[in-house]
């Protein structure tokens, strides 16, 4: 079974270190307030969505079709035209 950690607003408030300690350790912590839950705070996670395969959408959508004008050289011939 899964058991958090409580700490009330006045834990946090002035023991904040303890608290701070149970989440690096990987605790989620249960805040409560007149003895009620009202938050949970649980650590950061290191883990970054995995990006989307640009390289891959791009070649679903055009094959292997080059493009004869990259996107740096339309803007600089915009920004020229003024």
């Amino acid at each position: 079974m899964y058991h958090m950690k409580k700490a009330s607003i006045r834990d946090l408030r002035y023991n904040f270190k303890k608290v701070e300690r149970l989440l690096k350790a990987g605790e989620d912590i249960e805040v409560t307030k007149r003895n009620k839950v009202i938050a949970r705070i649980s650590p950061a996670r290191d883990e970054q969505p995995p990006l989307p395969d640009f390289l891959g959408r791009m070649r679903k959508i055009f094959g292997d079709k080059m493009l004869q004008t990259s996107t740096a050289e339309l803007l600089s011939k915009d920004r020229d035209r003024f």
